[in-house]
């Protein structure tokens, strides 16, 4: 179900008449067009974008309580009602347009684009049991063909390369090896300079083609299954992937939809069937569709089904909207979203359905809507590439430094040029001299800038991409194993859709989240009620043996139960068991109302009793499934529905009502109401919506006393955090029934304006209603939900919840799930003006600095602290607010606030208020919701997260990472987002030093070589130091290390503001790693080159001893550094060590490769084991003492917890480990 989803008209679908009654006008076509969210009134829906009625008086400073809370607060409203504003979330082909979040929706003016008249460029001809002339070559559709897969095995390797030289990085590396191809640039063996970027890009393809095959696997499965097509008169079996558009289908119960169709027949004698569309978007409730009665009287006889021209809109992404008309017999009918099923929806509770192709393979919409979320980047890998630049030029500059010198050399040299080995211009070994290739002065140096490149090449380390997205993957895994984030509700483990933003799990700032479905649980429950002014709120419960067995009725010896019971108020049902009282019909209508004005579908479940069955309601809204629970528990139970009819089981008595029109809520109405044909001959209209419309059409005059109670109930309601629904009636007259009828009939033909037209219909007959009572249903909250809130809050997270729900049901969530508390100064904001919102924000920025001055004076400078404020802002505020000059403002003031509540808000007004904060601060934002209308905010964060709960899979789609419950959030970032963060920035770091330390350590040999450029490491040692030498301990501990416990970052979760803060990589950090990596360099290379002076050991032998000793220096600093050690970090970090010996004696044992046999020459000396061992020493000492030093003197949060986890609190031991507060100092804004 989509909550919030804002639907831009409204929905009438109207039943044929059921034979046999005479006394009610000429059946009414049962399929009208559905809006772009045809779905029934959902939980947030049916209050959003509207105030509570409020007393006209209520100005300034207000003070409000209720018996769970008191409550504190400065409140900016208008003396009256507020007109409501729809807000209308685009659809998929608004083109260029730009968003805007806080504007108006279309909804209120104009035609929505799904109602204009379609003209003939715009439109696709589909002439039905005629795909060849409807795919004339002009006019050729795409084949029902899909492909999902990227690559072909003719593309894979062009389009796979491609792909990956989008990362700089690889580029560089392929220009690298590209220049030591050339004779005057080798510095190193053609091929030992390719084998780098080989293996990475070999690694990456090797990745995708799996990915690719298993694509390509899915992609065969789907395209040749069997679907039943109209070929010669009969249905054959014909592949999924040879359907053509204008060809006739035929599916069958329980089969999945192989193409968008327009339905022409079904097996219901009524034209109905009722599709589940869990794979197109994620929702298991069942909808219904319809097929028009033209159609449906005309192709059970196969031969009639020709001849029909089907005008439709062109392929587009809106799953919820079509626009369409046919022509049949002379005449030309409008067809909608109730006419059309999708591809993907299954066919459930209906024996057949024949339809029509008119949306084929990749323009269908299911595959038009197969795009992935947005692309994303973490904070750490947009730093680190700043930080690539940065070793990018310091290599520029080591390059320059040595082709000066040599230049300086060069000129010092030239009289000896003629002579010198290597730099010799003539060859003196022949008889008659020959001049060598000598390039001249200024090219000599060229060529030695070039090769220094070629040389300094492992600067820029090449194997961190690939080591970080391992480590990602490994961080990965350990997440979705993780018990603690495991819904055994749902039996659902945490999924990591996005694996390049681990590590900013943990650097959050803001969480935004969704309330209905995320802090709460959307498993509707009906609580109270209040009928006739009086409430009825379960304070007197039946027993607990009545209540577990509930109401059931027996039909031809089977008794039939409601699936689920619901808690009844035993006054309220005596009252619905008795007869011809005013009291009692009242109470009968109220509950005929709840069983009859819904789309709820009822079902027959099996039990292992064969005489007890189970009926189960199925519909789009949980609100009205616990509606209909609830009309059942009072004995009207709704058991039997067709678009004609409904059968209502009242107290044992079976009673066909005629459905003779249903107006689908709309988010311009907020209301829905059924026109019914009773037995006893009356027709009445029933309506329910949010108290806001509702009350705007009931006539106060026929009993003001009631609506007086009724209000007070309401309020009452909301402050306990309950849903609430008004419910009215009215009869009808024989002359309003016809006038409406009449009236509708012009609307749904109408070809332009239709929204409108069919909007006017239902408001002119939603009027001077009687009001019937009000219903109270309760959304838990999630389990742990006051806790999760309440350790982010620890950890200096800012919380905002952004809702469609109405002030006060928001506003009482907010305390029992802690976001408010008693201690904090509301500052509440409705308006409906610009002018208004100006001053209130004004006057709360004022109230904010005397709250802080007072605060100041009184607790000596510890800021608004101890005045916490919560803001409270409705969605028509915000309208005037967002992307105009007073978003200032509102940043201003919400970023100084300890809560933010926003109410009655839509969809892109969420992605607004995500979007004030990301673009005014550099703090990570995360989005958390389960609904349709939660993507757009999800996927505008930084981080977005989807729930898998009530609501369907859109908002799990489009997030980064999907969990099963709000609580998880607090294992996730405080734990996960903690280790990944630290683990990724230690490694990018280390990443940087050990590449580093080799490259200080190969240019200190060049400045001994005359500038030449010769290295005494060989070749292949150079290539595979950041491969086989290096990389494997660094992606072991980048998975496994752990800073901190699981217990100890749960217990203190202040120590999550590391992360915020940036204190594991920062520029800082970059410059201090630079440093030792100097110190390292200089101590691996002169202590070597100082022992060996005047020796005769050759090149390549101390090339030998400076490699083994860089590996063995790098290998020691991590362990130095590894907190946790298991048994595969010893293996990786020591065997690292012995593989690099093992590599270097086979180097040094093949005669073809330079340094043969030198290893085993300088080995087997005691100053070769001297100097490995001093090299360490003199390398690691600095470190080690800075480390001491810093850990004892200036220890930092991480420090001290590590310190008390590990030997405890040995002097006191009921002593509390003491963290450094977070203040919540305000931030330094950016102009957006």
């Amino acid at each position: 179900m989509m909550k919030g989803s804002q639907q831009q008209w409204p929905l009438l679908i109207p039943a044929p008449r059921t034979p046999g009654k005479e006394e009610f006008p000429v059946a009414i076509d049962s399929s009208i067009p559905v809006s772009s969210t045809s779905k029934p009134y959902s939980d947030s829906q049916i209050e959003m974008s509207g105030d509570f009625v409020r007393n006209p008086s209520s100005h300034s400073i207000q003070s409000k309580s209720s018996s769970s809370h008191s409550i504190k607060g400065v409140s900016f409203r208008e003396g009256h009602d507020l007109n409501p504003v729809t807000y209308g979330s685009r659809g998929a082909s608004s083109g260029s347009n730009p968003v805007r979040y806080g504007s108006r929706g279309a909804s209120s003016g104009g035609f929505t684009s799904s109602y204009k008249e379609i003209k003939d460029e715009d439109a696709r001809l589909v002439y039905v049991n005629d795909p060849g002339r409807t795919n004339q070559k002009r006019f050729k559709f795409a084949g029902n063909s899909i492909r999902t897969s990227k690559y072909s095995i003719l593309t894979f390797l062009p389009r796979n390369l491609f792909e990956q030289f989008h990362r700089i990085a690889y580029i560089y590396f392929l220009v690298i090896a590209i220049l030591n191809q050339l004779p005057q640039l080798a510095v190193f063996g053609r091929e030992a300079s390719i084998l780098p970027l080989a293996m990475v890009l070999f690694v990456t393809a090797v990745k995708d083609a799996y990915e690719d095959y298993r694509r390509h696997r899915s992609d065969r499965i789907e395209n040749n299954r069997l679907a039943s097509v109209l070929l010669n008169g009969e249905f054959e079996d014909k592949k999924w992937r040879d359907i053509c558009v204008g060809e006739v289908i035929k599916v069958s119960g329980n089969q999945t939809l192989p193409c968008d169709m327009v339905l022409l027949s079904t097996s219901d004698a009524t034209g109905v069937a009722y599709v589940q569309t869990t794979n197109l978007d994620g929702e298991s409730n069942l909808k219904t569709r319809y097929a028009k009665q033209e159609t449906q009287m005309k192709t059970p006889v196969v031969g009639n089904i020709g001849g029909l021209l089907i005008k439709c809109e062109k392929p587009n992404r809106n799953i919820y909207g079509f626009q369409a008309n046919m022509e049949i017999d002379g005449k030309r009918i409008s067809l909608g979203p109730s006419n059309i099923i999708l591809r993907g929806c299954e066919l459930k509770n209906t024996d057949w359905v024949v339809g029509v192709a008119v949306y084929a393979g990749k323009e269908t919409k299911a595959m038009l809507n197969n795009a992935g979320a947005p692309s994303k980047r973490s904070r750490l890998e947009k730093r680190m590439n700043k930080e690539i630049i940065i070793l990018s030029i310091f290599l520029v500059i080591l390059c320059t430094v040595i082709s000066i010198c040599h230049g300086v050399w060069l000129r010092r040299h030239r009289e000896e040029l003629y002579l010198m080995q290597f730099y010799r211009k003539y060859d003196y070994s022949e008889p008659e001299v020959e001049k060598y290739e000598y390039y001249g002065w200024g090219m000599e140096i060229f060529f030695v800038f070039l090769m220094s490149i070629i040389v300094f090449q492992v600067m820029i380390p090449i194997s961190l991409y690939i080591s970080v997205e391992l480590v990602r993957i490994g961080q990965a895994y350990f997440m979705i194993r993780d018990d603690r984030m495991f819904d055994k509700s749902t039996n659902s483990r945490f999924q990591c859709r996005a694996l390049n933003i681990n590590e900013d799990l943990g650097q959050i700032k803001y969480v935004f989240s969704d309330k209905t479905g995320t802090l709460t649980e959307n498993k509707m429950e009906f609580q109270c009620a209040s009928v006739g002014g009086v409430d009825y709120d379960n304070g007197k419960d039946i027993s607990t043996e009545d209540w577990q067995t509930g109401y059931s009725v027996q039909v031809d010896g089977m008794v039939l139960r409601p699936k689920m019971t619901v808690k009844v108020d035993q006054d309220l049902l005596n009252l619905s068991k008795m007869e011809h009282t005013n009291e009692s019909k009242h109470v009968c209508d109220f509950l005929v109302a709840l069983a009859a004005c819904n789309t709820i579908v009822p079902l027959t479940v099996e039990t292992s009793d064969p005489a007890i069955k189970l009926i189960e309601y199925q519909g789009e809204s949980p609100d009205e499934q616990a509606l209909v629970y609830a009309a059942a528990s009072y004995g009207f139970m709704l058991v039997e529905r067709s678009s004609g009819h409904i059968v209502i089981d009242i107290q044992g008595k079976r009673q066909r009502f005629n459905v003779l029109g249903l107006h689908e809520f709309d988010s311009d109405r907020k209301r829905m109401s059924v026109i019914i044909g009773c037995p006893d001959q009356t027709v009445k209209i029933f309506v329910k919506g949010a108290d806001t419309t509702m009350f705007k059409v009931i006539d106060k005059s026929l009993n003001l006393n009631m609506v007086k109670a009724t209000e007070s109930h309401l309020h009452s309601y909301s402050s306990k955090g309950l849903r609430t629904l008004v419910i009215g009636m009215r009869e009808l007259s024989t002359s309003e029934f016809e006038q409406w009828h009449s009236s509708y009939e012009s609307a749904s033909t109408a070809l332009m304006g239709r929204a409108n037209l069919l909007r006017k219909v239902a408001n002119n007959v939603e009027n001077n209603l009687r009001l019937l009572g009000a219903t109270g249903i309760e959304d838990k909250l999630q389990q742990g939900v006051p806790e999760a809130i309440e350790s982010l809050r620890t950890a200096g997270i800012k919380v905002w919840v952004l809702t469609g729900d109405k002030q006060e049901t928001a506003i009482s969530i907010g305390y029992s799930s802690k976001l408010l508390t008693s201690k904090m100064t509301q500052i509440v904001i409705n308006n409906n003006s610009k002018d208004s919102c100006r001053k209130n924000l004004d006057y709360a920025l004022q109230l904010y600095k005397k709250l802080s001055n007072v605060s100041h004076s009184n607790d000596e400078g510890h800021g608004a602290g101890t005045n916490q404020l919560a803001l409270i802002i409705d969605g028509t505020s915000l309208v005037y607010i967002l992307e105009t000059e007073l978003e200032e403002k509102l940043f201003e003031l919400a970023s100084k606030c300890t809560a933010v509540l926003c109410c009655r808000v839509a969809p892109l007004q969420k992605a607004g208020i995500v979007a004030l904060i990301k673009n005014r601060t550099d703090d990570m934002t995360l989005a958390i919701g389960d609904g349709a209308n939660d993507v757009s905010m999800i996927q505008k964060a930084d981080v977005g997260i989807g729930i898998s709960g009530q609501e369907g899979r859109q908002a799990v789609m489009a997030s980064d990472f999907s969990m099963g419950q709000f609580r998880f959030l607090v294992p996730l970032l405080l734990i996960h987002g903690h280790w990944n963060y630290q683990r990724i920035s230690y490694m990018i770091l280390y990443n940087f030093y050990r590449n580093v330390v080799l490259v200080f350590v190969l240019f200190w040999y060049v400045l001994f070589t005359g500038f030449t450029l010769t290295t005494a490491i060989t070749d292949w040692s150079s290539v595979l130091y950041s491969v086989i030498y290096t990389s494997l301990p660094t992606i072991v501990v980048g998975i496994l290390d752990k800073d901190l416990g699981r217990s100890t970052l749960l217990k203190y979760p202040q120590l999550y503001g590391a992360g915020q803060r940036g204190e594991s990589y920062n520029g800082k950090l970059f410059w201090v790693t630079i440093l030792d990596t100097l110190w390292q360099s200089i101590a691996a290379f002169f202590i070597p080159l100082v022992a060996y002076w005047d020796s005769t050991v050759g090149g390549s032998a101390l090339g030998d001893l400076w490699i083994l000793a860089v590996v063995i220096l790098v290998n020691i600093h991590l362990a130095m550094d590894v907190i946790r050690w298991y048994t595969i970090t010893h293996i990786a970090i020591w065997g690292s060590i012995l593989a690099t010996f093992i590599c270097v004696m086979v180097i040094d044992t093949l005669p073809f490769l330079p340094g043969y046999w030198a290893f085993f020459m300088i080995a087997k000396t005691k100053l070769f084991w001297v100097c490995l061992l001093g090299i360490v020493v003199a390398g690691m000492v600095p470190r080690f003492v800075v480390k001491v030093f810093v850990q004892h003197c200036k220890p930092n949060d991480i420090h001290i917890a590590r310190e008390a986890e590990k030997f405890g609190n040995l002097r006191e031991p009921n002593a509390e480990t003491e963290m450094n507060p977070i203040f919540d100092l305000p931030r330094s804004t950016a102009t957006t």
